[in-house]
């Protein structure tokens, strides 16, 4: 097992009291396995993935009864341990390329500077596989954008600067989040097509992280659904895409465009009402359930149990509650 995530809790202290963004969350990714992440904004996703990089601000406490990468535990790690794993085993696409890019540096010195972090290269060879690098991920000219600064290149082009650098040290773990936010759809599909080929030449494990379900069924093995910090679903992708059990994941493929809807021009696509709930207040029970139109007197007093493949006391079976 590559990553061991057992009843992972992440707690902030606020001026507000205690807020609660991941509570008891559990999964596992293999080496060379690819794990969909979907959910609405707010629902913990990016903030598991900080957890996992060590990038979580000194307000947060994590507790876990296993956090562990390769069999390490990740919450015990001291911060030099850290910076010999997070980038060169462990390495992760911001969903914002041109914040995540320092500005007044070039992009061959930032990604020159990554390889000399993480790999014996002297600078001459750093800069060569700089330019190897950015060939691999499809940038033209790429001894001429090694000399650009961020501001110069597309947003595209900045994704791809990116997933050089996070793949420049052969990582094991490469989490995606949100990597097409902002894209257009034609270099979303690029960028996408990129990623795996990238993943099945250098067998590492991908986390996809993304709001598109679409996305998601194209490009996993496996996906867990988020939502209020918990995963409410989980399972092969294909088998969940096509067979939702949770009420909220067939409410988010129910709002997903299809051909037939596009052809119409002036359907109406379904949406879930309400929003995720404030996580400093969380409702009783089942968190779904103020947004949920199976919901009963049961879902409103009890938190149903993570023990299943869906956290649910009344799953759906063929788009009704069995």
């Amino acid at each position: 097992m590559l990553l061991d995530v057992q009843n992972l809790t992440i707690t902030f202290d606020t001026k507000y009291g205690p807020l609660t963004a991941v509570r008891d969350l559990s999964f596992s990714l293999k080496m060379g396995e690819t794990l969909g992440v979907v959910g609405e904004s707010g629902c913990g996703k990016s903030i598991t993935n900080l957890a996992i990089m060590g990038l979580l601000p000194t307000q947060a406490k994590i507790s876990a009864t296993r956090l562990a990468f390769e069999g390490n535990d990740l919450v015990s790690m001291s911060e030099r341990q850290w910076q010999r794993l997070r980038g060169k085993d462990i390495a992760m696409i911001f969903q914002d390329p041109m914040s995540a890019l320092n500005p007044c540096y070039t992009v061959g010195h930032q990604l020159v500077e990554t390889l000399l972090v993480h790999r014996d290269f002297s600078k001459k060879e750093a800069w060569s596989e700089s330019l190897n690098l950015m060939e691999q991920v499809g940038i033209p000219a790429p001894s001429e954008r090694l000399k650009a600064y961020p501001h110069e290149l597309s947003g595209g082009m900045a994704q791809r600067v990116m997933i050089a650098m996070a793949i420049s040290s052969n990582p094991k773990l490469l989490i995606a989040d949100e990597p097409t936010t902002a894209l257009d759809v034609t270099i979303q599909d690029q960028i996408l097509r990129l990623l795996k080929d990238l993943q099945e030449k250098r067998q590492m494990s991908l986390m996809l992280v993304t709001h598109d379900l679409g996305v998601v069924a194209q490009n996993t093995d496996r996906i867990q659904v988020m939502y209020a910090g918990e995963v409410v679903e989980s399972g092969l992708t294909q088998e969940v895409i096509h067979h939702p059990t949770h009420p909220y994941t067939s409410g988010l493929l129910a709002g997903h465009p299809t051909a037939e809807v596009s052809t119409k021009g002036k359907a109406r696509l379904p949406s879930i009402p309400g929003m995720v709930p404030d996580l400093r207040h969380r409702p009783q029970g089942c968190q779904f359930h103020p947004r949920c139109s199976y919901a009963q007197d049961k879902c409103r007093r009890e938190m149903p149990s993570d023990a299943g493949p869906t956290r649910c006391f009344y799953p759906l079976s063929n788009g009704r509650p069995a």
